[in-house]
Parts: C-alpha cells; sequence; structure tokens
C-alpha cells in the first residue's frame, strides 16, 4: 500500500486507479495548465500551443505520464462511506469531509522511483474522506475502497449539523423574535 512521507498508509495501492480527471483539463480538452502558466514550464506550453493546446493525455486516461496532472476532491462526500459534508455559514467548527492526499505533488513518490515506470510526477492526487474513515485509514489498514457505512458519530455530528441548519433557516418575524426574548 502506498504510504505518506510520514509513513501512514494513504487506502490504496495505486493512487492513479482512483484518481479523477485533471484539475487542469477543460470541457473542450485543453490544457489549463499551458493555457494560463506558460512561464512555469515554457518548454511544456510550447508544446501544448504546437498541438492547439489538446491535453497529450486525451482520452487515454493514462495520467502519469503527465509532468503536471493534479488531481484534487470537491470535498462534498466521503469517498469511502458516503457521509456528506454540512457546513454551516460563519462557523468555525472543523468540517466533517477532509481532503485526503493519496500522492502528495513535492514528495518523492515511489511509483516514479520504480525502474521503467512511465510516471511523470509526483502529482498531487486527492480524495474527499470524512473525518473517521480519514482516521481508520492512516491509523490501520482501512481502505478506500472499502464498502464501508458512516460511523455512528459521523452520523450524530451531521444531523446535529443538519438540525441547526434547519433552526437558523427558519423563519420568524420580529414580533415573534422579540415576544420571546422579553
Amino acid at each position: 500500500m502506498e504510504r505518506t512521507p510520514d509513513g501512514t498508509p494513504v487506502g490504496v495501492d495505486d493512487p492513479y486507479a482512483v484518481a479523477g480527471v485533471c484539475d487542469h483539463l477543460t470541457d473542450d480538452g485543453r490544457c489549463r495548465f499551458a493555457l494560463t502558466r506558460a512561464s512555469d514550464d515554457s518548454a511544456f506550453a510550447a508544446e501544448r500551443r504546437r498541438d492547439g493546446y489538446a491535453c497529450h493525455v486525451g482520452a487515454d486516461d493514462a495520467w502519469r505520464a503527465c509532468p503536471h496532472y493534479r488531481s484534487t476532491t470537491d470535498g462534498r462526500e466521503c469517498r469511502r462511506c458516503g457521509l456528506a459534508e454540512v457546513r454551516l455559514a460563519h462557523d468555525d467548527s472543523r468540517p466533517l469531509v477532509e481532503k485526503h492526499h493519496l500522492s502528495y505533488g513535492e514528495a518523492a513518490s515511489s511509483a516514479s522511483d520504480s525502474p521503467g515506470s512511465d510516471d511523470a510526477g509526483p502529482h498531487e492526487i486527492t480524495v474527499a474522506l470524512c473525518r473517521w474513515c480519514h482516521t481508520k485509514v492512516h491509523k490501520s489498514f482501512a481502505r478506500i475502497d472499502d464498502d464501508a457505512s458512516p460511523d455512528p458519530e459521523a452520523i450524530a455530528a451531521r444531523e446535529s449539523r443538519r438540525s441547526k441548519e434547519r433552526s437558523e433557516s427558519a423563519f420568524e418575524t420580529a414580533s415573534e423574535r422579540f415576544d420571546r426574548e422579553e
């Protein structure tokens, strides 16, 4: 199983097997990195420009071959148990769903160190995991593709936030609020 720089497991053998499309890929198949950050890698941008800025990986989904591949999560739902995030405005409480790194963009990658590898990485690859699944993955042999149900504590935290959300969105007239305060 792949490991973090600290040595804890990340929950997968091959991060690319669960990674999504590149964050730099536009809807029309062009490379946003080459379009907007040409000065960061001028040789790469020049090559993409010659090809009409088309993503050189394309439909193959061979993401590990791209030096600028990055797949990060939107963080709305736990990849492992399906727990949905509930965020409250003006609330600084810890999120229910967190970003979990499968591969670190600046860290050494074991795949890129292996001989004969076509990995141009290291690449940043993240998925969303709830706090409870995140802990299980890092502190045990739990995998992100396990068939798991949300932890009872996670469900309780989510429902507590939902009830607070509902109470804040309930309509009260000014007279009702002032009558209650007196």
